[in-house]
């Protein structure tokens, strides 16, 4: 039976639970062990496919087609096991789930109350597909619950978690609070009572920690870590100090260095048998601190005030800079700095080695994007377009290559020429998918892994070093095949299909140094320890280019 780790923070939010909670499997993976890592989410959004990116950071997409929290891609990124479905819950799915078994007469005319009907489902959903890919127990299962305790909308998480620990009995599970000890420059000290009082809460909903985990900018002393285990109800020996990292790639070498996967270990009653096995994180350091070169990247986007919108994409330039050995430098421009006045162009993509146009929603922006895609095509900078980015390349070649003036997209209002369209239906994982235009915004996209067959002497055909591929979508709007032939004579080639040959999947300029748009999210897949190899192609072309300027 796997054993449950419930992650929980107090304080202030923005801690780095869902860091830490990776960077501890991560560390427990280098041990030998099996683990996967779930989200409670206490906002009343079935999932947070219908939020702003500015409210919420990226919507991170799983192969079975789930949106959930981006949390779930610092999981996959730090421990290689796909996240799927049942790994992100939110209170809206589960109030939603609970109403709908309410209506249909599931629960025989009781009186539907969040003990014991809600807490049932929350633990239900924990207790859920705990198997690994062969059909084996896994060793661990990770439980982070989002927000701060205290918080009204966690407080049934909290009390599911209190019920399950009991429910599992001693030795299954343990309990970690991550909590912060801040510094009072004033006084010249750090503070413990903002984590002495976070944990008397917690422990007040029945849940006591078994391990503190302390942000904290300076080292916390002897003493003070003490005090907290004093206070706390913890050996000092659990009192984890967790301090800024230089990359986040550091930071499961940092928690192992103060004994974290150790504590967690001994919380278990479980003795080590071995070291963990660290290389795999002591080279991409090494490659992140020791690079042989540096890179500028220009991303042109609509939502660059809030990096986490983009998170997956930030982290996916910084691998294929690992794979390369160069530090890469992102630019973050927004593209309506482009709308109107051409000079801006030039004045803000000249200074960087490649330009990326990223995936988005809506017109605003869409002028400024196009012209980025003019701007590396007749520059010959290495381009790479995603999602929205493909859509844009393929409107900037109708219209300046395949003589289409008025190439536009159908997410833009009515045109006369449709480049780019809403596609009611397709054939995906499960046969016939179809949708309506009037349809609820959320779960109306092509979601999750799709494959696409690749032309053998294209260029993606042998960065992939495959002809069959599957990569992750969240799109409405594809490219129109109607206009395939006129942009092929334009010199967009369409080198990557969906199966069927019905949906482009990916567009490219063969006589151009590197210049390739996808319609899927290759970010979404990348990983420290295995760049996606579009990304590590595309980082190598931009090192190729900043040797010509």
């Amino acid at each position: 039976m796997a054993r449950y780790i419930f992650i929980t923070g107090g304080v202030v939010s923005s801690l780095g639970k869902g860091l830490m909670a990776a960077s501890l499997a991560a560390l427990l993976q280098a041990r030998g062990y099996s683990v996967r890592i779930r989200k409670f989410d206490p906002y009343l959004n079935v999932d947070p496919g219908t939020m702003s990116p500015y409210q919420h950071g990226e919507v991170y997409v799983t192969d079975d087609g789930a949106e959930t929290d981006l949390d779930l891609g610092h999981y996959e990124r730090f421990t290689g096991v796909a996240s799927r479905q049942s790994d992100n819950v939110t209170s809206g799915r589960i109030y939603k789930t609970i109403i709908e078994r309410e209506r249909r007469g599931d629960y025989l005319g009781a009186t539907v109350q969040v003990i014991p009907h809600v807490t049932d489902a929350i633990k239900a959903f924990a207790r859920a597909d705990t198997v690994d890919e062969h059909g084996e127990d896994l060793d661990f299962v990770l439980c982070e619950i989002g927000g701060t305790v205290g918080d009204i909308e966690s407080l049934p998480f909290i009390e599911a978690i209190r019920q399950l620990k009991n429910e599992l009995g001693r030795g299954q599970s343990i309990s970690i609070h991550v909590t912060l000890v801040p510094y009072i420059a004033a006084a010249g000290e750090l503070k413990t009572k903002p984590t002495q009082h976070s944990v008397r809460e917690i422990a007040a909903l029945g849940v006591s920690p078994d391990v503190l985990v302390c942000r904290c900018e300076h080292p916390l002393p002897v003493s003070d870590r003490a005090k907290i285990a004093l206070f706390c109800n913890v050996p000092q020996s659990a009192v984890i100090p967790a301090l800024d990292a230089a990359s986040i790639y550091a930071v499961p070498l940092q928690y192992h260095a103060e004994g974290l996967d150790s504590e967690v270990l001994r919380a278990f009653g479980i003795e080590p048998q071995y070291a963990p096995d660290l290389s795999r994180w002591t080279e991409i350091v090494d490659r992140l601190v020791n690079p042989e070169g540096e890179v500028t990247i220009g991303v042109v986007g609509k939502y660059v005030g809030l990096q986490d919108a983009y998170k997956s994409l930030n982290e996916a330039l910084v691998h294929g800079g690992i794979a390369n050995k160069v530090k890469v430098h992102i630019r973050w421009i927004d593209a309506e700095l482009f709308e109107g006045d051409e000079s801006e162009v030039a004045q803000q993509l000249e200074p960087c080695h490649a330009i990326l146009v990223p995936g988005a929603f809506g017109e605003r922006g869409a002028a400024g994007k196009i012209a980025a895609v003019r701007f590396a095509r007749e520059r010959r900078v290495p381009y790479f377009g995603i999602c929205f980015g493909m859509q844009m390349a393929c409107i900037e070649g109708a219209r300046h290559l395949a003589g289409i003036e008025g190439a536009s997209s159908t997410e833009f209002g009515p045109t006369t020429e449709p480049v780019v369209g809403l596609i009611t239906e397709w054939m995906g994982r499960d046969g016939l998918e179809k949708r309506e235009a009037s349809g609820d915004l959320g779960g109306t996209m092509r979601l999750g892994a799709y494959d696409a067959r690749l032309a053998g002497n294209s260029v993606v055909a042998s960065i992939y070093g495959s002809e069959d591929i599957s990569e992750r979508h969240r799109h409405r709007y594809e490219v129109n095949t109607a206009y395939k032939e006129a942009l092929e004579k334009g010199g967009l080639v369409f080198s990557g299909m969906s199966p069927d040959g019905t949906l482009p999947e990916i567009v490219e300029r063969p006589d151009h140094p590197w210049f390739v748009g996808v319609q899927f999210h290759p970010e979404l897949k990348s990983k420290p320890f295995n760049p996606h190899p579009l990304f590590a192609s595309f980082i190598e072309a931009a090192v190729k280019q900043s040797r010509l300027v």
